[in-house]
């Protein structure tokens, strides 16, 4: 282990809330690594402030004991100031450790540097689109729904979704969220995929609960969502 990890995980465990730690560990009960229990807010900040120091020295050490190191990296991938190549060169490394939604869903919002790179992205995403692997297609669709819902790359999106086969709950619920997402966004190229797609019908019906449940979706549109429900 590093000398900046073992300095890391001593700065995490002044920072632990133990009542959190109670809260988050029924949340994240898929997690591989102990939790200590360090609250969202303080672990942007402590990703700052390593970002000031040797933090690459921390990302090429592979050896993990606790979740919010695994929450730290994620953040540290995105928020560092580091080039294309070398995001991609930290996320190959990290998006197979990946082993629950939280440190998924808050990696993906991190990577800002995706809106100057949309192409380059798209291409690194496809292998995790199509791999067997539950939060590698979950990082690729939460990364869709977070930067490419528009009219350039939906009915991309929605041919992939048809071809994933992965009966994961992680998969399947972010892939309800996407549809959900695509419907706000893009509600008659969405319309039409509901209208016609085969995806799997928990799936679909999560999707429109997903859309019946948003505020931006107007009561008028909300009842015609709910008679699409598949029996």
């Amino acid at each position: 282990m590093k000398d900046i990890t073992q300095k890391i995980q001593k700065k995490l465990f002044e920072l632990q809330d133990k009542k959190y730690k109670e809260f988050h560990g029924t949340l994240c009960n898929t997690c591989k690594y102990e939790i200590i229990g360090v609250r969202v807010p303080n672990l942007r900040m402590l990703a700052k402030d390593i970002i000031k120091e040797d933090f690459r020295a921390f990302l090429e050490d592979e050896e993990i004991t606790y979740y919010e190191e695994s929450m730290l990296k994620g953040l540290i991938i995105g928020m560092a100031k580091l080039s294309f190549d070398e995001t991609c060169k930290y996320l190959k490394k990290f998006v197979p450790i990946i082993d629950n939604w939280a440190v998924c869903d808050i990696t993906c919002s991190s990577l800002k540097i995706t809106k100057k790179n949309i192409s380059e992205m798209w291409k690194f995403l496809l292998p995790y689109a199509k791999s067997n692997n539950e939060y590698e297609i979950r990082f690729a669709m939460v990364m869709y729904l977070s930067y490419y819902i528009d009219k350039k790359y939906i009915e991309e999106i929605f041919k992939i979704i048809e071809n994933i086969k992965n009966d994961g709950y992680y998969v399947k619920m972010a892939i309800a969220w996407l549809i959900s997402i695509a419907y706000i966004k893009e509600k008659d190229i969405t319309k039409q995929f509901l209208n016609t797609t085969n995806i799997d019908n928990w799936i679909y019906n999560k999707a429109l609960q997903k859309i019946i449940e948003s505020y931006r979706v107007d009561k008028n549109e909300k009842e015609i969502i709910k008679s699409m429900k598949r029996k």
